[in-house]
């Protein structure tokens, strides 16, 4: 389980994040929206230990930093490293070794060459593939499916299943509504830099139709498209 409680961040006199609270269990996928700038990612980073802030973050186990694995949306790796060193990497920070690694390698990545090299939806898929060989608690996954092809999102899609069967909790920004709907057992809706909404299963299609009314619709209808 996750606490947070009152959790507060600003940078110089810009508040980012305004008294956040929530608790994000066990077993359970939880969806992040927002517009671009409404404070996400600086959210992730707070939790993963990457940013100080005011308030309190609470885990058990604890702590939360140690048993998190974060995937941004735009991975970095160390020049001249390969993905088989970065694996080995990721293990080693958990200190856990990589064993059969061609086996694990469910992307098909080609681990023997330079990370830089890599596309961007590669570079993704050997990310997560780092933090899910780090045998996490929990996972938070920034836009996951951004960049990937067809078939890494309906294996990413499966990964989320299975890791909410194994009792994982799954934090998952997306700005595909439908990534979130079909993986999501609730879904907190981030404006201004708090939890404006919090939707159940049974209303993301009212919260999908409110979306598109609120910012869709009316940027289209200004174009007065002929």
């Amino acid at each position: 389980m996750i606490q947070i409680e009152n959790l507060q961040k600003s940078y110089g006199s810009k508040s980012v994040l305004k008294n956040i609270n929530i608790t994000f269990e066990p077993g359970k996928v939880y969806g992040i929206v927002g517009e671009n700038g409404a404070g996400k990612t600086t959210l992730f980073r707070c939790m993963a230990g990457l940013e100080m802030h005011q308030g309190t973050i609470n885990s058990n186990p604890s702590p939360l930093k140690n048993h998190l694995g974060l995937l941004v949306t735009d991975p970095y790796f160390f020049p001249k490293i390969t993905g088989l060193e970065y694996l080995k990497f990721m293990c080693h920070a958990r200190k856990l070794s990589l064993h059969d690694w061609e086996t694990k390698n469910i992307f098909e990545l080609p681990l023997n060459e330079y990370a830089e090299t890599y596309s961007t939806g590669m570079k993704k898929k050997l990310a997560l593939l780092g933090i899910l060989l780090q045998e996490n608690h929990y996972f938070i996954l920034d836009e996951p499916f951004n960049g990937v092809d067809i078939q890494s999102n309906l294996i990413i899609t499966d990964i989320i299943h299975q890791l909410k069967a194994l009792n994982k909790t799954i934090i998952l920004s997306s700005h595909i509504f439908s990534t979130l709907s079909d993986n999501c057992d609730e879904i907190h809706v981030l404006k201004d830099g708090t939890f404006a909404q919090r939707v159940t299963k049974e209303d993301f299609k009212k919260l999908e139709l409110e979306m598109k009314e609120q910012s869709a619709g009316p940027r289209i209808s200004a174009l007065g498209l002929k």
